[in-house]
């Protein structure tokens, strides 16, 4: 499988998650795309990477969610989110690509 699958699916769950949320005014909704893409996402990094990398690249996904909360209120909501979001498809790429 690519390591752009879950890079993006990743992404996907984090912006678009939080796009939702805003643009609807319920949070449960953008919760639902969060948890799809990040289900998405653990697929694809198991698929390539093994359950290990895939539990820890799904910890770094839940945890970079936590603390754009926290860095929204030094820098907004936005460059908040776009910046956990590049922190994670980062290391999806890095840590993300199949074992040889």
């Amino acid at each position: 499988m690519s390591v752009m699958i879950p890079t993006i699916a990743s992404a996907t769950g984090l912006m678009g998650g939080y796009k939702i949320a805003r643009v609807t005014g319920v949070r449960a909704l953008g919760g639902v795309l969060l948890a799809a893409g990040g289900a998405v996402a653990y697929s694809g990094w198991k698929k390539n990477a093994g359950t290990p990398t895939a539990l820890a690249l799904t910890g770094v996904y839940l945890g970079s969610f936590g603390y754009s909360h926290v860095l929204a209120h030094k820098i907004g909501a936005w460059p908040s989110v776009c910046a956990v979001t590049g922190a994670t498809a980062i290391a999806s790429i890095v840590f993300g690509r199949e074992s040889r």
